[in-house]
């Protein structure tokens, strides 16, 4: 079975049906990706976890999205039933050993694990006006909001600070347009009301402090096991926007991170992207250009990045090649893209001359596999049909009360539970409209002589009118006071040089330091 080099995927199976091999992952290539493929109902996530638990036992962390809640298992010792017992004994797992993986429950939410939050100068304009399906005018403000924001060194934490901002942008649309081209009220209207809609939707719990620390998600144990953090998302799937660029930003914090390594004996971390479909859809290409990048560089960081989805071509090609280590459950060909969907997915493997890969794609089992990992030298192995091993957690969801059990005794607990709402963009901005309205008022006053005091000659001494009135004051000129003037150079300048230094990385997400 499995030694200290390898995971233990199944046992590859005879034209007669017969066993023929163990099929294993080796860990020194196991930052070379990978692929989850199959329709739904053919076991893939009965695979991811498998190999989250395989990654865990040999010391490496592993980061995953349960959509269905099934995955929530792995945190809970399996039981012995009938037929794990004879999936055990068909792939020759001898002893089929039961235990419990060590797991930090994660939830944008805050409902079912911990709250994770970023900031919205971490997240970047980039992948904010993905998740905001912005027009390209309207993601052109918003990489002017940033430049502005790192300009005058104005802290975007939350989502306020971002409305707070863009009201400030809409003000001063004359003077920013005359430097960075035209902005225009309503084009900020615009990306006002979306963040309206994306905090009804709940995104408004994901921004803000205090922001996930990478450190967290790559821990071990004392026993030398990796931690699995496990994201609960089967909420977050209700905005899936917002699930896909979650895990993107994750991906490129990483990316943005970690050191080099080159080629590690294991991965530094694994990343399971499930439903990664959802990255893809509708995404402009410079996105999906960007995405490609990192995927082909954050391998020399030691993160192993694993596509779980149902369909092949739901990857771009040029992703699709970055993936070395493939599992591909059962498809159903019933439409021409589904057929076209089998032909993608068997000419991507090393061809078999025992079976026809097409056809058997069609004719997989539940829980079982076409496997082709990469062998020694990074070459890929020849496609296999294999029987997936039967897990050692349990098979199935935890309940309410085990899961919040583990939270209460996970090795983060306090940490991220309750918000922190430092001073920021929001605070500053009303800060200096405080600031200017009271420098305005007292301008206002030195003009009008508000004093009582008054010296002959100098206003405030005309004689009454007839009837006893005192003669009108004069109407206000049109022209700035110095006061006034004073005040708005201020608030154009306050720039410093931590604001101007800040640097975003390739996902234009805000650099962190090493």
């Amino acid at each position: 079975m499995a030694d200290d080099t390898s995971i233990f995927i199944g046992a590859s199976r005879k034209p007669d049906d017969s066993y023929q091999r163990p099929e294993q992952l080796l860990l020194q290539y196991g930052n070379r990706h990978g692929l989850v493929t199959g329709a739904t109902g053919t076991g893939k996530t009965v695979t991811l976890q498998i190999l989250a638990e395989g990654f865990s036992n040999a010391g490496v962390p592993v980061f995953c999205a349960d959509i269905k809640g099934d995955l929530s298992g792995i945190a809970m010792i399996g039981t012995a039933q009938d037929f794990l017992v004879k999936r055990a004994e068909q792939v020759k797992l001898d002893p089929y050993d039961f235990q419990e993986f060590p797991v930090i429950f994660w939830d944008l939410f805050g409902e079912q694990g911990h709250p994770i939050r970023a900031t919205v100068s971490e997240m970047g304009p980039l992948l904010l006006s993905r998740l905001m399906n912005l027009t390209e005018a309207q993601e052109g403000i918003m990489n002017i909001a940033f430049r502005l924001a790192d300009e005058e060194g104005l802290l975007l934490l939350d989502m306020k600070d971002l409305q707070a901002l863009l009201a400030n942008i809409a003000e001063r649309a004359d003077e920013i347009g005359s430097r960075y081209g035209n902005v225009t009220k309503p084009s900020v209207g615009a990306i006002q009301r979306t963040l309206l809609v994306l905090e009804q939707q709940g995104a408004a719990n994901f921004f803000g402090e205090p922001a996930l620390r990478i450190s967290d998600i790559m821990r071990t144990t004392r026993d030398g096991r990796g931690a699995i953090s496990v994201l609960a998302a089967d909420k977050l799937m209700m905005n899936p926007r917002l699930y896909a660029t979650f895990l993107l930003w994750l991906m490129s914090e990483l990316f943005e991170v970690l050191p080099e390594v080159g080629d590690p004996d294991k991965p530094k971390l694994v990343f399971f992207f499930d439903e990664a479909h959802l990255l893809f859809d509708e995404a402009p290409k410079v996105l999906i250009d960007r995405v490609e990048q990192v995927v082909r560089l954050i391998r020399s960081k030691g993160v192993g990045v694993y596509f779980v989805t149902q369909n092949p071509l739901d990857i771009p090609e040029k992703v699709l090649a970055q993936l070395g280590n493939r599992v591909q459950h059962a498809l159903r060909a019933y439409t021409p893209r589904e057929q076209q969907a089998v032909r993608t997915a068997a000419e991507t493997f090393r061809p078999n001359p025992d079976f026809d890969c097409a056809t058997t794609i069609t004719q997989l089992a539940t829980g079982e596999a076409l496997v082709s990992t990469l062998e020694a030298k990074g070459v890929p192995s020849m496609v296999q049909r294999t029987l997936i091993r039967p897990p050692s957690s349990r098979l199935g969801p935890i309940t309410p009360a085990e899961r919040q059990k583990l939270i209460a005794e996970s090795p983060v607990i306090g940490q991220y539970d309750e918000v922190i709402d430092r001073e920021s963009a929001f605070e500053m901005l009303q800060k200096k409209a405080k600031e200017a309205q009271d420098a305005e008022q007292q301008a206002q006053q030195a003009g009008t002589g508000g004093s009582r005091w008054t010296i002959p000659g100098f206003g405030n001494d005309d004689p009454p009118q007839s009837g006893g009135r005192r003669a009108p004051a004069p109407r206000p000129s049109n022209r700035q006071t110095v006061a006034e003037a004073a005040i708005k150079s201020v608030v154009r300048s306050v720039g410093s040089s931590v604001g101007r230094a800040i640097v975003r990385g390739i996902l234009g997400s805000l650099s962190r330091g090493r």
